[in-house]
């Protein structure tokens, strides 16, 4: 038994540490302001934090790139995609958002829920019309009633002629 105690310890500790350095173990809550938006599922913020130098540092704070989770809004050339990128704009440029991370993507941005003054802004982007649901990463089945109300009501990207509503993961499939 004696040499099973270390070898116990050693598994237990080796959980611990995985746990503690995978990049899907953290949940990083933060509160930033939202300084740019690169388009309608995209915002760089800006947060309290001091830094002193980095690739996040700004103005001697931390700023990062943040994808909205569970949503994809049309590519900037795709019709509709300048305006989820306004209407993303409207509801989070300059204001003070709350920052759910769940993941980072492969490039190293932070994959996040965004929330203002309460409101969960990648379900209010999908109840206006401005974004689709991301069915490969879609976690909220609440997202899929807001997408399904949006469409029947024909609410923004719905209103547009069924061969302009192409999902932006299919039409960047279609680009390569």
């Amino acid at each position: 038994m004696r040499i099973l105690a270390p070898a116990k310890f050693l598994y237990s500790f080796l959980i611990v540490l995985f746990a503690l350095v995978s990049p899907y173990s953290f949940a990083e809550n933060f509160m930033a302001k939202v300084v740019g938006v690169s388009d309608g599922d995209t915002v760089n913020v800006l947060t309290d934090k001091p830094c002193n130098s980095g690739k996040n540092c700004k103005s001697g704070k931390i700023q990062y790139r943040v994808r909205l989770a569970e949503i994809d809004t049309p590519e900037k050339k795709q019709p509709y995609g300048s305006r989820s990128k306004q209407a993303l704009s409207d509801l989070v440029f300059g204001r003070l958002v709350k920052v759910d991370t769940v993941d980072t993507d492969r490039y190293g941005r932070l994959v996040a829920n965004l929330y203002v003054d309460g409101k969960w802004v990648n379900a209010e982007l999908v109840k206006s019309g401005s974004a689709w649901v991301y069915r490969q990463y879609a976690k909220s089945p609440l997202l899929f009633e807001f997408e399904k109300d949006a469409r029947i009501n024909k609410r923004g990207l719905w209103g547009l002629p069924e061969a302009d509503r192409i999902p932006p993961w299919e039409w960047r499939r279609n680009k390569k």
